[in-house]
Order: C-alpha cells, then sequence, then structure tokens
C-alpha cells in the first residue's frame, strides 16, 4: 500500500513567533499549537490529559495566574478573553513536550507540523551556539587586545624614557664644564 504523504507548507516564521521565553525555557502554547495541527485547543488538552504520563513537567506546564495575566496583557485585542479562548491559563510545551505531542495526536499533520517544530528548535539551538562560540572568541580575543595595550603602553613608556635621557645627555654635553680651565680648554 502507498504511504500518504501529507505537505504542510507552514512558513518558518510562523512557528517562531510562536515560540515564547517562559520561565527561562522555550516554549510554545497549547492554543498555538492546535492551530499548527489543525485541531480544536479542547481537542489538543484532552488528548494531553489523556496521557498526562507522557508529559512530565520539564515537558509541559501549565502558566500560573500572574504569567498568564501578564502574557494576555501581550495580547489586547478588541476581542473579549472569552471570545479568544483565553479563560483558562494556557499549558506551555517545551521541546521535548512539543515532540511528544505527535504521539498523542497521531495525525499526519500533527506529525509533519511537529517535524518542522524540531527542526527550527534545533537550528535555534544550533545558532545560540553558535554565538556562544563567537562571543568567546570575542572575549579571548579582547583579553589578547587587553594585554597587547599594556604591552604598547609599556613600550611607549621605555620610549619616553629614552628620549629623555638622550635630552639629559644633549644638555650635559652642551653645558660649560665647572672647574679649573686652561685657556687651550676653553
Amino acid at each position: 500500500m502507498a504511504e500518504k504523504k501529507v505537505g504542510i507548507s507552514i512558513p518558518d516564521e510562523i512557528v517562531l513567533n510562536k515560540i515564547y521565553l517562559i520561565r527561562g525555557e522555550k516554549v510554545m502554547l497549547d492554543r498555538d499549537l492546535a492551530g499548527l495541527y489543525g485541531v480544536e485547543t479542547k481537542y489538543l488538552k484532552r488528548q494531553v490529559r489523556r496521557n498526562e504520563s507522557r508529559f512530565p513537567s520539564d515537558f509541559m506546564f501549565q502558566l500560573d495566574e500572574s504569567e498568564f495575566k501578564e502574557w494576555r496583557s501581550q495580547f489586547v485585542t478588541s476581542n473579549s478573553p472569552d471570545a479568544m479562548g483565553l479563560r483558562y491559563a494556557p499549558y506551555a510545551f517545551t521541546e521535548q513536550g512539543v515532540a511528544q505531542l505527535s504521539s498523542v495526536l497521531n495525525s499526519e499533520r500533527a506529525i509533519a507540523v511537529n517535524i518542522q517544530i524540531i527542526r527550527l528548535f534545533t537550528r535555534m539551538r544550533k545558532l545560540i551556539l553558535t554565538h556562544q562560540e563567537i562571543l568567546t572568541q570575542l572575549e579571548d580575543l579582547r583579553k589578547t587586545v587587553t594585554g597587547h595595550d599594556e604591552r604598547i603602553d609599556l613600550i611607549f613608556e621605555y620610549l619616553g624614557r629614552l628620549d629623555q635621557s638622550k635630552q639629559q645627555e644633549e644638555e650635559n654635553q652642551n653645558r660649560r664644564k665647572i672647574g679649573f680651565r686652561r685657556e687651550r680648554d676653553e
């Protein structure tokens, strides 16, 4: 039997705009994931509740009241919160939680979207590592340059002292000598 392939083409920018930093973790919210998967948020939440053992606290957590209020305040619209589906604090899924969702949603679209999301998380992690390497190299370069600056300053100090000693020698040679002089010495 031939395999059915679902051609999902969601622009990366759309997915990236749905990744938030909450509690120091990059997460995606249940309502955004449901939209990407093409299912209702309540269906996604129901599947998660039925499979709670697959979602430990490092895979998924529910926003607390203060996080929920702060998140809601960032998305002020003319719609009432109830109409927007914002009555309850959303679940936030880490990268591992998003990967786990494909096992409970069992649809071709969910699997295809999950693969795309996981690839984006991986690319983001690689970018962060690359930036950290660049920052480390720049810090090493700064330290090296700083050492050179001190050495260059020391060289200029020695050159200044050398110049002063030459000037003193010239002044000493141009001075009239002290002491008894005979006529031919003058």
